[in-house]
């Protein structure tokens, strides 16, 4: 119980020193309780008037500027959509405690920017969560407009990876930050990607399969190589051609 933040969001880590290749831009949201947030917007250079916007929503034990998520940023340039990645209180030396609500309640606030400040209608908006961010992305998705989903290495739901994790202890009981997407994916409206890997031992890819079943409404299943971490660096092709078929479906990209 008294390491439960620690190991769920290993945050604390400060802003990493990578940086994009592109140009990129560093914004500060407004918060309602007044405290700091900042987010990454890498737009399209030629057509980021009309391209779709993703809602980058990183994992823990990293920050918005980790290599990790910089690469996952760079390939989705690479398709011809913009980017925007909000950071969570308690990560990259942001204030505050992280928990499953208000790291959500930061995620957000983040599409609460693209919506209001940048006037980003939600049919243009695809919402990506990578490992416990997808987590937070299904939190998010489940409440707001989006045009489509993409989960990548997605638990169905960590309390039940502790239970199994530790069978003696009542993780159920105690577990202050569950991130049970499988209560909330019937609740998701939109086309789902999901992306992950036979090698994931972090999230094992059964966790991925069960999500997937209980999703509603047009889904789609996609294994890539390299593990919880090193797809896209290991398999940018596969990943990078299944996202750019989701969305053409989706009528977001062309064909």
């Amino acid at each position: 119980m008294t390491q439960e933040t620690r190991l769920v969001f290993a945050a604390g880590r400060p802003l990493a020193q990578s940086r994009p290749v592109e140009p990129f831009q560093q914004v500060e949201l407004s918060r309602p309780d007044g405290a700091r947030q900042f987010a990454w917007i890498m737009r399209q250079s030629a057509n980021a008037e009309t391209a779709p916007w993703v809602l980058f929503l990183h994992g823990n034990a990293a920050t918005i500027a980790s290599r990790v998520n910089i690469v996952r940023y760079e390939h989705l340039r690479t398709l011809g959509l913009n980017v925007f990645a909000p950071e969570y209180r308690g990560f990259a030396g942001l204030a505050g405690t992280p928990t499953e609500s208000t790291v959500t309640e930061d995620a957000h606030n983040g599409y609460r920017y693209l919506r209001e400040t940048l006037r980003v209608p939600a049919e243009r908006i695809v919402i990506y969560g990578w490992s416990l961010g997808s987590a937070i992305a299904v939190n998010v998705a489940s409440t707001v407009g989006a045009a489509a989903l993409i989960l990548e290495g997605a638990p169905a739901s960590l309390v039940a990876i502790g239970e199994r994790e530790y069978p003696w202890m009542p993780i159920r009981l105690v577990m202050r930050n569950p991130f049970e997407s499988i209560r909330k994916i019937d609740r998701i409206t939109v086309p789902t990607l999901f992306l992950h890997s036979p090698e994931d031992t972090v999230i094992p890819i059964a966790e991925g399969r069960t999500l997937f079943d209980a999703a509603p409404g047009r889904k789609r299943f996609v294994e890539v190589r390299g593990g919880h971490i090193d797809p896209a660096d290991v398999d940018a092709a596969t990943m990078l051609e299944a996202i750019r078929a989701f969305l053409s479906e989706a009528a977001l990209l062309a064909s």
